[in-house]
This record gives structure tokens, sequence and C-alpha cells, in this order.
């Protein structure tokens, strides 16, 4: 019989700069650490995002460091995460110094990248 999937646990992006990304994860986005992250060969962080999700931060090297990334993060790989006030989000971005660009669809959304170029799309969900 077919697997059924039954929820998205968590996401894993990899992060050159701990230290920047959790400034950027906590300071800007507003993620508060989990204090279950076991001890692993590798510096990380992990975030509680609700019900029973979670955003793991990897300090490891990047594959794909030459990379080139689409100008526009909803053409490039991403994460989707809900927020209740797109509004307040922009803030913080604009007073972290955060580039964002709204979805180009016209729904409440928002792409951003990290400092990493890891992209995030922010859709509010009220």
């Amino acid at each position: 019989s077919m697997t059924e999937i039954t929820t998205l646990l968590h996401a894993g992006l990899l992060v050159s700069d701990l230290a920047r990304a959790k400034a950027f994860y906590e300071s800007v986005v507003g993620l508060q650490p989990s204090p279950n992250r076991p001890e692993l060969p590798y510096p990380g962080e992990w975030y509680d995002l609700g019900g029973g999700q979670q955003l793991h931060l990897m300090g490891l090297p990047n594959p794909d460091i030459a990379a080139v990334r689409p100008d526009h993060g909803g053409r490039d790989r991403h994460i989707a995460l809900g927020v209740s006030s797109l509004d307040a989000l922009k803030l913080r971005l604009d007073v972290g110094g955060v580039n964002y660009s709204v979805s180009k669809s016209g729904r409440a959304a928002l792409f951003c990248r990290d400092p990493d170029a890891n992209t995030l799309e922010f859709v509010e969900i009220g």
C-alpha cells in the first residue's frame, strides 16, 4: 500500500556562520531556539515552529556554494512559513536591512533570503 505522509517534521538549512544565522532567525524572523537539540557532531540550532514542526540550522559546508541563485526567491527552492502579520515582519526586515520581494502572484506573501542565501517565503495566514 502507499505510504501516507502525514506532516512535514522539519526543514534543514545549511549555514556557514551559525552566529550570523542565529542573529537573523532570532532577531529578525523572531524564532526562539529549542532546548531539545541533541549533541550532534556539528554546530547547529533547532527552532520549534508549532504543530510539531521545526526548522533546523546546520553549521556545515554548503556543497552549492558556487551556484547562481535566481533573483526571485519564488523561482528558487524555498520553505514557506505562515505568519500572522506581514506588516510586522516587513518592519523587522526593514530594521534588519534585509531585502525582500512581494509575491508576484498577488498573494499576501513575501520572499527573502537568509545570510546564506537560503530562500524563505512568508505567507500571511492570520
